[in-house]
């Protein structure tokens, strides 16, 4: 295998390993977002496009806070009842449940 060919494999490896990241977190955003909404009370059609309005939240910012904060502050708003610690636990759970999930595709 020449230079060249290990190159274009590492790079074709780390576009594939990227876009299974941007998938496992959108999926995983998704998922938070159904898990909020339940917390919030939101069934069925409600439920699914809270958990829109999550993973839409995810493109404000790079990294995990700006989700963090739409769910923290819908929270709050609705007096729901879940620390910080408890939130970011369950976005690191979902997170592992999501790569599981599109892995498995």
């Amino acid at each position: 295998m020449s230079m060249k060919d290990r190159k274009d494999a590492y790079e074709n490896k780390f576009a594939h390993d990227e876009e299974l990241r941007f998938k496992a977190i959108a999926r995983r955003n998704k998922l938070l977002g159904l898990w909020a909404a339940e917390k919030l009370g939101k069934t069925g059609d409600e439920a699914e496009a809270y958990a829109k309005e999550v993973v839409l939240a995810d493109f404000e910012e790079a990294g995990d806070d700006d989700v963090f904060r739409k769910v923290r502050g819908d929270f709050d708003a609705a007096g729901v009842e879940q620390s910080d610690h408890q939130i970011r636990r369950t976005m690191d759970e979902l997170l592992e449940e999501a790569i599981a999930q599109v892995q498995a595709e």
